[in-house]
């Protein structure tokens, strides 16, 4: 390993104070829209290192925004963003989520919230899309029983966050596998085993709060076959099918069973997988621009000080894996969006995980445990502002019940200290 310059690391200096700087005065931490902040800290990374021509720093910038794994990344997310959008703008998330409250007890509400929300953000690959979509029923629910609004709102956002962490088409799991260059499948399965007991203790911790309440909630209508393109691709995916093939089949069958009921004409069909496409257009070209720039960074000497700094205490291969938890959780506080955090961190945890062994499977979800469970207790997060807005109190109320956010984080250090999982036979 090069000599380290911790100068070259100024561009990423720049970013943190346009987003926490910006966040602080305006009391708003999306307020600066994230992709000027990154395009500014990549002029500056161009513009440092003068012995180097600007054109050749431009050709490096190109090289790591370009690189393989990246343009998959960016392709992976624009079928997943016009699956999600396809598949709701059929009715497939309304009938999940009226299916799922007509066979939940009425004295197990708030722990039916939760595991629909599971279900919900899994399938979605979306956590603030879950709470927009939860959120309402959730404020209904706390009116007519005297459940905490706080605490209805705490469950439908640990939920949220169960299927940002897992789901096979979350722009999370996207980026954590295709920064460790892991198999969506083997990250799911590690992935799984280490957050199951936290869901489950979750629920009964919910279970216990809310014992002896009950509530009647409107039974709406909903149709089996709006919910069959989640599951498949769930199936699909797990299955070990690629997952362009997974994501291509999902819009098929979701448009399929649009035209099929009437709730699209062809030309709306495509309009929404356009419409989904351009959802994720942002995060698509953070990717490419966070890419190029870290490149830059690396090549002047940036990431060599960074890895220096955070191996210089390790000393094996539990500390290298507790060094890629603290570095995107860290990350994850000063940027307060977990994809980003990982699109930052991910390619200093691939040289940790290299360095000392660590699977793919692992690095990739020790990254996406622990920026979920930094991101499911951030009161100034999407996930929080979004609930809050919707319930009309303050995000910082919802923190007190942020159990499965705490719990995936004790269950991820667990997993790191059994060795959870065994390196696999060559």
């Amino acid at each position: 390993m090069k000599k380290g310059n911790p100068w070259a690391l100024i561009p990423f200096v720049v970013f943190l104070f346009l987003f926490i700087g910006s966040g602080i005065i305006t009391g708003d931490f999306y307020a600066f829209p994230v992709i000027v902040a990154i395009t500014i800290s990549g002029a500056v990374a161009l513009a440092m290192n003068r012995k180097e021509p600007f054109a050749r720093k431009v050709d490096i910038f190109c090289q790591g925004a370009g690189n393989l794994n990246v343009m998959l990344m960016v392709v992976i997310f624009l079928l997943a963003g016009a699956f999600s959008e396809v598949a709701k703008g059929m009715g497939a998330v309304d009938s999940t989520v009226n299916f799922a409250l007509s066979v939940v007890p009425p004295n197990l509400l708030v722990v039916g919230l939760f595991i629909i929300a599971c279900f919900i953000s899994l399938s979605m690959g979306t956590s603030v899309g879950t709470i927009v979509a939860l959120a309402p029923i959730g404020v209904g629910i706390s009116q007519h029983t005297d459940f905490s609004i706080a605490l209805v709102m705490g469950a439908i956002v640990g939920g949220s966050m169960f299927g940002d962490n897992l789901s096979f088409i979350s722009d999370t799991t996207i980026t954590a596998t295709r920064s460790q260059g892991a198999e969506m499948k083997d990250k799911f399965k590690v992935n799984f085993w280490i957050v199951l007991p936290a869901a489950i203790v979750t629920g009964i911790i919910l279970g216990a709060i809310t014992m002896g309440e009950t509530a009647q909630v409107e039974h709406l209508s909903y149709s089996w076959v709006k919910i069959v393109p989640y599951v498949l691709v769930i199936i699909f995916a797990l299955a070990g099918m690629n997952v362009f093939l997974v994501l291509a089949l999902g819009i098929i069958l979701a448009g399929a069973v649009g035209l099929a009921d009437g709730s699209y004409q062809l030309m709306n069909l495509f309009e929404n997988i356009g419409g989904g496409m351009a959802g994720m257009y942002e995060m698509a070209f953070l990717a490419i621009l966070i890419a190029g720039m870290v490149e830059v960074i690396k090549f002047n000497g940036g990431v060599d000080f960074l890895l220096q700094l955070a191996t210089r205490r390790i000393k094996s291969k539990k500390g290298a894996e507790f060094g890629i938890a603290g570095l995107v959780g860290l990350t994850n506080l000063s940027t307060a969006n977990n994809t980003i955090a990982i699109l930052i961190a991910g390619p200093l945890a691939k040289n940790i995980a290299d360095q000392y062994g660590i699977e793919p499977r692992k690095s990739a979800s020790i990254l996406d445990i622990f920026s979920c469970t930094i991101q499911g207790l951030l009161p100034y997060g999407a996930q929080f502002l979004v609930a809050a807005s919707v319930a009309g109190i303050s995000p910082v109320s919802i923190l007190q019940y942020s159990f499965y956010p705490i719990l995936i984080g004790i269950c991820g250090i667990i997993a790191i200290l059994v060795g959870y999982p065994a390196k696999k036979k060559a």
